[in-house]
């Protein structure tokens, strides 16, 4: 009956914990009316580096006042021209104007702005710029959406004007630029849009000047301003290749000296430019078109250094790192990529030459100094992407040659960590690499998602501000490694303990590790953590041996779903503004605004499938794997045979990999991250694992399947016990009777080979780390011994041993 219900509780117990870690979120005040007007004043790339008391004192006494930040200028094109900046910002999503461009390169012709009655004005192209957005990009974008929540809305100059700008081209009032008196015109509506001018070029003369004047024209904004408003300066867009981060400033009742964040980053002191719309209606109190918004609305939190330029040196810094991550991460990981290629090649003559022939005459053995070497390679190159994130705790990137620090540092850490390693208690045992390297990764990374993840934030192997996709929790590469890592322990714990406890075990590492990926307060990944609910759910029902039935993917696409439709339910009950990522999706699937999303997800899966560099890792590593692990002679099937667990670790791996990436449309890029780690490990685990293919070992005293001997189970056998079956024994009790060679025949006597430990016979048995019976000389077929035997040593016949 145990066995029975068994898979319902393990179930249950997964789904309550998914449950719980998504439905919990950090508390989220609805943003209050705080404002009569509200002032959009945007200056086309200005940075904070632009920003000093001598060239900028408006803008300082601003800064000091009111709440800063880092803004994120993404649109719909990359780079954010000006005109694409401001478009987005009138539309409240991802935006672009459609004149022509090149790739990197800005539209050519000038926005025409016309006046027929000197009131307001009309942009001609409006109606093609609303088509091209709704039906060329994958954003479904609507231009001029924030001026259709409000009654009247004023521009000042041409930028100004294609935020302002209704759906059809008009603007209510405009005026080219600011009058001799502003009062009347910043007045006359409840929101004004101003263009103060653009800050570009690298020149620091040139933008130092360029700087001032615009920061003359914002004392004459702040000098007019109507009362009870609020007023926000935004650098709008880029003006140069690579993208920055700009400067967000917001001044008013309520925004005094704080950070400024939103739900759409959950970071304090960061930003998107789409938040603007949606501040500027929660400040008036106005309704939101939430089908057409994109971003939320910005709030001011506290913790803010009394010294502004020590404030102000934090997004700074940020933007510097940021800059740099770009021009790195390229390179590190097609490092990795070529690196792991090259391992791969050099792996496959030594897996062909691992396994001892127990005949006379056979293929020379590898060297031993060699094959340690290539283990050291292999654990160094799965150490590779944590210890690029522990990199990032050291500012590498405020050097002259940003890149070489990074590889250095980066070095060091896959040196001391392979050292770690090496010298660990068990790294002897077959199982040891593995369960280390994956232990090692599951805590550098979960300790940095529990102190708040500043380690994944413009890393680089984790995520840019620049990007615009995530602000907050576990990155791309922060999820493959984390998961892969997590479900590898649980199956090396798994492995140590009796077969009975092993879905338990499981579930039970699995589901800390959900409840790391999923919880907004932490990893901030919910479909992450359902794609990883799906992965353990596979590898619990399979981790005590056996096949994955279909009554046992039965249960496992229960558990995924419950916890996927449990979330739902939750999420779907909340406010609109405070709803995740499957929330807003599943309401878009409801009002029909759905295609937008899956477009957009299509999208992305295809472009990352074809642009980046860990699609690489995981296509070499899949090869690897398939063309060679998985042969008679790769060792592979012999480890899963061995060890069900590890079996069942990898098995989980590959399907919350592949869900997690297509579903958050990273395409294989989780899958390559998990790649990384699993592939190398499961290479070493591979290679040991044929090493001992020929060994024989005696069966303990008094311990023999009429005793019920489990001999992994860590209670007294021998064989392949958890991991521990190195030359020492790590792992196994006190007291195990250890195994010795069968001395071979006379020179003069005609050997009778004995066949060596089958490949397959444990998949026969269903559950091969159960041990078999003891033949007539003593030895036990299948076992992974604890010695291993001196290499090319030949048996005698059971015959001859009991004559002896």
């Amino acid at each position: 009956m145990l066995r029975r219900i068994a898979p319902a509780l393990l179930t249950v117990l997964v789904v309550a914990l998914g449950v719980t870690a998504l439905a919990a979120r950090p508390p989220q005040g609805t943003p209050q009316r705080t404002a009569d007007f509200v002032v959009l004043a945007g200056i086309a790339g200005l940075r904070w580096e632009d920003v000093d008391p001598q060239s900028t004192p408006t803008l300082w006494r601003m800064a000091q006042d009111g709440s800063i930040g880092s803004l994120s200028v993404r649109s719909a094109h990359r780079p954010t021209c000006p005109v694409d900046g401001w478009l987005t910002l009138g539309a409240g999503s991802f935006a672009a104007w459609n004149g022509s461009r090149s790739v990197d390169g800005c539209p050519s012709a000038g926005v025409t702005v016309e006046q027929p009655d000197g009131i307001g004005a009309n942009l001609p192209d409006q109606e093609s710029v609303v088509q091209y957005n709704q039906q060329r990009l994958p954003w479904g974008a609507m231009p001029g959406s924030l001026s259709e929540s409000v009654r009247c809305s004023v521009a000042v100059g041409p930028g100004a004007a294609v935020a302002a700008a209704r759906p059809f081209g008009r603007v209510d009032r405009y005026a080219s630029g600011l009058p001799a008196d502003p009062r009347p015109l910043l007045g006359s509506c409840v929101l004004s849009i101003v263009d103060l001018g653009t800050v570009e070029g690298a020149d620091p003369a040139t933008r130092a000047e360029e700087a001032r004047a615009a920061d003359a024209e914002l004392a004459r904004v702040l000098a007019a301003r109507p009362p009870r408003s609020l007023v926000l300066v935004a650098g709008i867009s880029d003006t140069t290749q690579p993208a920055r981060l700009h400067v967000a400033v917001a001044d008013g009742p309520g925004w005094e000296r704080g950070w400024l964040t939103s739900a759409s980053t959950g970071r304090d002191g960061y930003l998107q430019l789409v938040d603007l719309a949606p501040t500027a209606l929660a400040a008036l109190g106005r309704p939101m078109p939430e089908r057409l918004f994109l971003g939320r609305p910005a709030i001011s939190t506290g913790d803010r250094p009394a010294d502004l330029a020590e404030a102000i040196n934090a997004p700074a810094n940020a933007d510097r790192e940021a800059a740099a991550q770009r021009s790195v991460s390229g390179a590190f990981f097609a490092l990795l990529a070529g690196a792991q290629v090259l391992l791969a090649i050099a792996m496959l003559p030594l897996l062909r030459r691992a396994r001892p022939h127990a005949g006379p005459a056979g293929p020379t053995p590898v060297s031993g100094r060699i094959v340690a070497v290539m283990e050291l390679l292999l654990v160094a190159v799965a150490l590779t992407v944590p210890a690029a994130l522990l990199a990032d705790a050291v500012p590498w990137w405020r050097g002259e040659h940003p890149g070489w620090i990074f590889a250095g540092v980066t070095a060091l850490l896959v040196a001391a960590g392979t050292a770690a390693v090496r010298f660990a208690p068990g790294y002897a045992n077959t199982l040891g690499p593995l369960g280390a390297v994956a232990g090692l990764t599951t805590l550098v990374v979960g300790l940095d998602v529990l102190t708040g993840a500043r380690l994944q934030l413009n890393s680089v192997v984790g995520y840019s501000a620049l990007q615009g996709g995530r602000y907050a929790g576990l990155s791309t590469v922060g999820l493959g490694v984390f998961l892969a890592g997590a479900l590898v322990t649980g199956g090396w714990f798994a492995q140590r303990v009796h077969r009975g406890w092993r879905p338990a075990v499981m579930v039970a590492v699995g589901g800390l590790a959900v409840v790391v990926v999923g919880s907004p307060y932490l990893g901030a990944d919910p479909v992450g953590a359902i794609a990883l609910t799906a992965g353990v759910s596979v590898a619990a029902v399979i981790s005590a041996g056996g096949w994955l039935t279909i009554s046992r993917l039965a249960w496992a696409t229960m558990a995924a779903l419950a916890v996927g439709i449990g979330f739902a339910v939750v999420d779907l009950r909340r406010p609109p503004g405070e709803r995740g990522s499957l929330g807003r999706f599943l309401s878009a699937l409801g009002d029909g605004t759905g295609g937008f999303a899956v477009h957009r997800s299509s999208t992305e899966n295809f472009e990352t499938l074809v642009n980046s560099p860990l699609t690489v890792l995981a296509l070499a590593g899949g090869l690897l794997v398939w063309f060679a692990l998985l042969q008679p002679w790769g060792g592979l099937m012999r480890l899963f045979g061995i060890y069900p667990a590890v079996r069942a670790a990898l098995a989980g791996t590959v399907v919350a990999a592949v869900l997690g990436g297509v579903l958050d449309g990273a395409a294989l890029d989780v899958m390559g991250a998990a790649a990384a780690l699993v592939v190398p490990m499961a290479a070493l685990a591979s290679l040991r694992v044929l090493g001992h293919a020929a060994d024989r070992t005696r069966p303990a005293a008094g311990r023999s399947r009429a005793n019920g001997a489990d001999d992994d189970s860590g209670s007294g056998g021998v064989g392949p016990v958890g991991g521990g079956d190195g030359p020492t024994g790590g792992g196994g009790p006190l007291g195990a009777v250890h195994p010795r060679p069968i001395a071979g025949p006379p020179p003069s006597a005609p050997a009778k080979v004995a066949q060596p430990a089958s490949d397959t016979a444990g998949e026969r048995r269903g559950d091969a780390d159960e041990p078999a019976e003891p033949t007539a000389s003593g030895s036990t077929p299948d076992a992974d011994p604890t010695v291993p035997v001196a290499p090319r040593q030949v048996s005698r016949s059971s015959t001859e041993v009991a004559a002896s």
